[in-house]
Parts: structure tokens; C-alpha cells; sequence
């Protein structure tokens, strides 16, 4: 990077560069003699890799680039820098600092091509504003649009980080299950093995009538593998004790590590009886391990088929929760069907608090017919305030109903309350109660924006220590919108 002398500054009259005001956009009605209230200007001159402007530098003044091209970065929390301005030949900037009362601290700057700039101090801008209509409403529209991209890109940017948590809680969601099936695979690959290898030693030595009979009375108990009523902990500890040593005392080998796989279908040592009469020495043995292979390889593919259910039905949930999130066509949409999704992505937010969700979903709810979107980030934004609100071990309420043409939802959460002083500003874009870098003050605003501008609905709340619901009211017939 070159050296940052390299940027050089000339102060001139403004009446000298007029021609060349003229060149940036907010100047270009700019008349000669009202050129004269902006008395010196600076003509700034910086080569491209040079720092125009430090991260926090102080700088208050109107700045127009006459050519080249500026680009302005914010440093992240990780200590990177994320391109926030881009500014080429003929746009200006510093205005709204000047005109919001805001502190004119500004991002880190670098010049990407050979620039020269002009800049108007303090001073000189607001006497041209008093002089000049022309050049007023200039800046007042450029401000304006300023601020509509700025929060433009700021609610990209909350969406941007409420898909990255989503998806960070997908991924976990999903390795659980993904674990649960590998492990379960490479187990029932081992109990393959061994049932392959058991069989060829029966193959060798053929089972007799009363052999078959006992092993067809096993194998039909296994295949069924009905769940058992749950036992506490010591009653099973006790079952499994007392087969283990049955099987160990029978000269049955692995007794310890079979008697837990053949306790869990409620096995005893009664059932296996006819073992005793129709196998002797090894056969036993061999007789009793193809049984709890038999079992465990059963209850293996129970554990795969309901971890590739909760895969599935994630997947699911991500379909509908982003389905129709960007058409325009009129769509039909099962509000229940949002909030339960919704609720599955988000299960990762709620076990960190230990927190439960109550749900009361209205029978035969009416559907809501529209060309709106984005219902699914309204129930995200409000599902995430309440589990941040929410007291460890609290309860999450959701519930819905329908009302003279209208589908309502409610969400409630078990906290301390919205404080009185708050509440008329709870929907303000960029208010937050939350500590500073946990909240950017925008997840209520696109609540209220989609709710109102895409569905023609309501949205407001009640609270008290205790209980705070938001309440959403979207009319069943077509959009406005």
C-alpha cells in the first residue's frame, strides 16, 4: 500500500473548480454565484491502494468524487473487513452525518482507482443548503436514498444471519441423527458377520426337530421385536443381572454383553428353556448369540429407519419453511404448517434453556390465500425473542384461532416483560433491549413490515411480568399488496 503522504490536499476557491462541481451529481444544477457560498474548498488527490480515511476517523464535511473510485470497509466482530460503501466518479457522500446529527466517524476508506475528490467543510455546506433550493433537495433525496439502501442492507443482513444461525442448527440437528444411523451401520455390519458365520456352523452340524422348533420359537420373538413397557432403572439393571447370570452359569458365551440386548425385548431366563433341553456345549452357546444378533440387528434397523425419519423430516420442515418465500403468484398457505417447521429448525435454540413449547393449534383453522411472503421469518423472528426472553426450564405458548375473517397467531413467552418505556418503541428499526452485539434492533421491524406491507395484517402485543404475547393477525382473503 502506498504511503499515505501520497494523498495530497489543496485548498482552492470554490468559484476556481466550479465546472468541475458541476460534474457530481448533487452540483450539477449548481449555479456560479451560489458556488460563492461555498467559499474554500479542499481538492484532495489520492492514488489508488492509498488510505483515504482511518476506521473511526472523525470527519465532518460533504465530499463529491470528481473521478476514480473509493470502497469502504466495517471491521467485523471476527476482526475481517466486510465491504459496506462503494463510491465512483460523480456521487457524493457525508451528508448525512451533517443532516441526522450523527457522529461522523467513518469506516475504513481505500482508494481502488487514482482519485480526486472534492470536499466541502461543515461550514460551507450549510450555507449553500440556506442559499441554494436546488442543491437542497439534491441532498435531502440523496440522503434519503441513502438511508433506504443502508437499511436496505442491513435487512439483508439480519436475513443473511438468521439463515446462518438456521442453518448452523440444521447441520447440528441433522449430524445427530447422521451419527446415530453410521454407528448403527457399522454395528449391524459386525452382527452380519457374525449370524453369516454362526449359520455355517449349523450348516455343518443340522439342526434336529426339537432344535428347529426352539430356534423358530426365538427367531419368531425376535423378529416381532415389540417395545417393551419401560422399566426403571434398577428393575432393569436387575433383569439384566439375573439373565447374565443365567447365560453365564449355562457356560454361554458374551453372556454379559447379551443379557442387556435380550432383557430389552423382555427375554428371560424362562424363554429360553427350550435352549437347555435342545442345544449342549457350544451349539448353546452358538444357539444364544445368533439369537441377540438376530435382536440387535432388529433393533439396529428400527435405530436407522428413525434417524433417517428425523433426517426426512428436517428436510421436510426446511421445504416448507422456505416454500413460496419468493413467488409473487397468489399462494395458499397453512399457517400451521409454518409454525411447526419453524419450531423443528429452531429445537436447537431451545435445549441450551431446557425450554418446553406448548402448542394449541385451532381445529379446521382457516388457510390464508395470498400473494404475500416471508410468513415463516415472522414466526422465526418472534420464536427467537420469546426463547431469549424466555427463564431457564420456562414454556414457549404458541397458539392460533381464527377471528371475523382474520387467522391469528399468538406467541408467548414466560419473561420479565417489555418495560413500559420500551413499548412505544418495540417496532422501531434498530431498537433492542438486548446487549449490544446480540441484537441488531431489526428481527421485530421485518416482523411488522412483512406482516402489514406483504399481508395486509396486524401486529401488536400484550405484556406484563410474567407473560408476554405477540399477537399476529392476517386476513384469510387475497393481499392488498
Amino acid at each position: 500500500m502506498p504511503d499515505e503522504q501520497l494523498v495530497t490536499t489543496v485548498k482552492v476557491n470554490a468559484r476556481e473548480v466550479y465546472s468541475d462541481l458541476r460534474q457530481i451529481a448533487i452540483f450539477s444544477q449548481l449555479r456560479e454565484e451560489d458556488a460563492g457560498c461555498l467559499g474554500e474548498v479542499e481538492v484532495v488527490h489520492a492514488p489508488a491502494g492509498s488510505v483515504l480515511y482511518k476506521e473511526g476517523e472523525q470527519v465532518r464535511g460533504l465530499s463529491g468524487l470528481l473521478r476514480g473510485e473509493i470502497r469502504g470497509f466495517k471491521k467485523e466482530d471476527d476482526g475481517s473487513r466486510g465491504l459496506l460503501l462503494h463510491f465512483t466518479a460523480g456521487e457524493s457522500f457525508g451528508e448525512v452525518p451533517l443532516l441526522t446529527g450523527r457522529p461522523a466517524t467513518v469506516t475504513f476508506s481505500e482508494v481502488v482507482l487514482d482519485t480526486t475528490l472534492i470536499r466541502v467543510d461543515e461550514e460551507g455546506f450549510w450555507r449553500l443548503m440556506a442559499t441554494c433550493p436546488v442543491v437542497r433537495q439534491a441532498v435531502v433525496a440523496n440522503m434519503e436514498r441513502r438511508l433506504q439502501d443502508y437499511q436496505a442492507f442491513a435487512l439483508h443482513r439480519e436475513k443473511l444471519m438468521s439463515l446462518g444461525t438456521l442453518a448452523a442448527g440444521l447441520m447440528h440437528e441433522l449430524n445427530n441423527p447422521g451419527t446415530a444411523a453410521r454407528r448403527a451401520a457399522a454395528q449391524l455390519r459386525e452382527n452380519l458377520v457374525q449370524l453369516q458365520q454362526i449359520s455355517l456352523r449349523f450348516c455343518e452340524s443340522p439342526l434336529q426337530g426339537e432344535q428347529i422348533d426352539c430356534m423358530k420359537s426365538l427367531q419368531k420373538r425376535a423378529l416381532t421385536c415389540e417395545k417393551q413397557k419401560a422399566m426403571s432403572s434398577l428393575d432393569q439393571s436387575d433383569a439384566e443381572e439375573c439373565l447374565a447370570e443365567w447365560l453365564d452359569a449355562a457356560g454361554v458365551q458374551n453372556s454379559w454383553k447379551m443379557a442387556p440386548t435380550l432383557t430389552s425385548v423382555g427375554i428371560t431366563d424362562r424363554d429360553l428353556d427350550c435352549t437347555q433341553h435342545a442345544f449342549r456345549g457350544a451349539d448353546l452357546s452358538d444357539a444364544l448369540n445368533w439369537l441377540a444378533s438376530l435382536v440387535s440387528s432388529m433393533q439396529l434397523v428400527v435405530a436407522i429407519e428413525e434417524s433417517i425419519t428425523r433426517v426426512s423430516e428436517l428436510v421436510t420442515a426446511v421445504k416448507k419453511y422456505s416454500y413460496n418465500e419468493n413467488t409473487t403468484q397468489v399462494h395458499v398457505i397453512d399457517v400451521h404448517d409454518g409454525l411447526q417447521s419453524t419450531i423443528t429448525i429452531l429445537a436447537h435454540k431451545l435445549r441450551p434453556k431446557d425450554l418446553k413449547v406448548d402448542k394449541k393449534f385451532a381445529a379446521n383453522l382457516p388457510e390464508i390465500e395470498s400473494r404475500g411472503a416471508g410468513l415463516t421469518q415472522v414466526w422465526t423472528n418472534l420464536i427467537d425473542n420469546a426463547v431469549d426472553a424466555s427463564p431457564d426450564r420456562g414454556t414457549i405458548y404458541v397458539r392460533t384461532w381464527a377471528e371475523d375473517g382474520f387467522v391469528c397467531v399468538g406467541i408467548a413467552d414466560e419473561g420479565s416483560g417489555i418495560p413500559e418505556e420500551f413499548q412505544k418503541h418495540i417496532f422501531d428499526p434498530f431498537f433492542t433491549t438486548k446487549p449490544v452485539g446480540v441484537g441488531t434492533g431489526l428481527g421485530l421491524d421485518i416482523a411488522r413490515r412483512i406482516v402489514v406491507s406483504s399481508f395486509g395484517g396486524e401486529i401488536g402485543f400484550n405484556t406484563t411480568p410474567g407473560k408476554t404475547e405477540f399477537v399476529v393477525r392476517i386476513p384469510t382473503g387475497k393481499s392488498t399488496s
